[in-house]
């Protein structure tokens, strides 16, 4: 089960796009120097389909993009919600920040927009930095992703 423990409108993490950033609990990753070491317990609110119904409502127009801050621990159920969103409300982006090093082969990855994976690993840096092992994929209209983790990158 899939829960949330806050939400925030966001303009860095999915290029070009203004997205509700939802961050989900119960992270199985555990990274050190990780920002977020709430997110490791297994807390929040429920995140289903009536939720995503509710967060349209309330943003709207508000936003472009719904970026999925974690959700490792329950990806089939982060795939699930990226589809719902796609049929239902086919105006919005859908991303997904994941912790692992691959998306796992249960993932279809034509239904998110945005992909990002990777561990953070202090040494190497956060997507900021061109040193990074974290990597933002985007998909192109022929439904493969390209690389855009220079977008990122400090000039």
């Amino acid at each position: 089960m899939l829960k949330y423990v806050n939400t925030d409108i966001v303009f860095q993490e999915i290029p070009d796009e203004v997205s509700l950033a939802i961050n989900i609990s119960n992270c199985p990753c555990r990274c050190p120097g990780c920002h977020s070491h709430y997110l490791w317990e297994d807390i929040g609110t429920l995140l289903d389909e009536h939720t995503i119904d509710t967060f349209v409502a309330k943003y709207g127009k508000d936003i472009t993009c719904f970026a999925f801050m974690g959700g490792d621990a329950a990806p089939t159920e982060v795939n699930q919600l990226a589809r719902y969103i796609h049929e239902a409300y086919p105006q919005y982006k859908v991303g997904w920040y994941s912790g692992r090093l691959r998306i796992p082969s249960v993932i279809k990855k034509t239904d998110f927009d945005y992909i990002k994976v990777g561990p953070y690993i202090r040494h190497l840096g956060p997507l900021g930095k061109a040193t990074t092992n974290q990597r933002m994929y985007k998909q192109n209209d022929e439904g493969t992703f390209d690389d855009i983790t220079y977008r990122f990158w400090k000039k």
